[in-house]
């Protein structure tokens, strides 16, 4: 098990950097210490990599991976000039999810950055919302993501609805210790019309939103073909998620509490009161 004494979240803290605009960012010669390669050579194969899965996606390398020349001290005390990168989130997040799988810091690398900072990227103000309004922000961006993920699952060769049925439960199942969609339906005690993400926690739904968009990243990345190896590869991300969360001493998902509100009746009570403060 992870000594979460050594691996967590604040080793990635500690190495970012804030530049005269108030952007963030990561040196990769730093991130590949944390990350323990020891060859900067080796960690550069990496890094290309994250460029190409960058590029794949439709983003601009140069936006995200910025080569830059730094002076460092030398064992005299002379200085010498060394190649650096400067590395954006997104950047960093794709270095870690294609980073050496058997390292536990990698683990803890892609909790950071592929679940809290990339909410953070993609909600604004994340800290600074209320436990519902997290709930609202993360169940919109898993319904984003769904259909992200349904589309390089139709690339794999799943095309019937009753074939998706069985890829996300897969995913489910791997993430909740061998517990599908209906399981958790009836673990949460709910409705036969009520829809489990829409009773999730934030912490809960983060979890999905972590599965769902590394399972959408591993099938383009690798380009994976045919129903068993998709479902599989749902199933597999699922599993990991679940031992992530298990080493960083986080509580499993089904053990989560489920809301008494669902997000159609937040929805609701937000539509009023915005309407309220408009005066209508």
């Amino acid at each position: 098990m992870t000594d979460v004494t050594k691996y967590n979240e604040k080793i990635f803290e500690e190495i970012k950097h804030v530049n005269e605009y108030g952007e963030e960012f990561w040196y990769a010669r730093e991130l590949q210490s944390v990350l323990e390669y020891v060859k900067w050579e080796n960690f550069l194969k990496v890094i290309d990599k994250a460029k190409e899965a960058c590029s794949v996606s439709g983003n601009q390398i140069a936006d995200h991976f910025a080569d830059v020349r730094k002076m460092v001290v030398i064992g005299s005390g002379a200085e010498r000039k060394v190649d650096d990168i400067m590395l954006s989130r997104y950047a960093c997040y794709l270095i870690v999810m294609n980073g050496d799988p058997r390292k536990e810091v990698i683990a803890v690398g892609q909790t950071y950055f592929a679940v809290k900072t990339r909410q953070q990227e993609v909600i604004e103000g994340y800290d600074d919302l209320s436990e519902e309004q997290k709930r609202l922000a993360i169940r919109n961006e898993i319904a984003c993501h769904n259909k992200a993920l349904a589309d390089a699952a139709n690339k794999a060769g799943i095309t019937e609805p009753k074939e998706y049925a069985v890829f996300q439960n897969h995913g489910y199942k791997g993430l909740y210790g061998g517990m599908d969609m209906r399981a958790i339906h009836k673990h949460k005690g709910l409705k036969k019309n009520q829809k489990i993400l829409d009773y999730m926690g934030s912490t809960e739904l983060a979890a999905n939103l972590f599965r769902a968009t590394q399972t959408e990243e591993k099938l383009r990345r690798e380009n994976i073909q045919g129903k068993e190896n998709a479902n599989k590869t749902h199933y597999e991300v699922g599993v990991k998620v679940r031992k992530t969360i298990k080493e960083l001493g986080g509580t499993m998902p089904e053990d989560l509490p489920t809301p008494v509100k669902g997000i159609k009746q937040i929805e609701k009570e937000a539509a009023r009161i915005n309407k309220k403060s408009a005066g209508l």
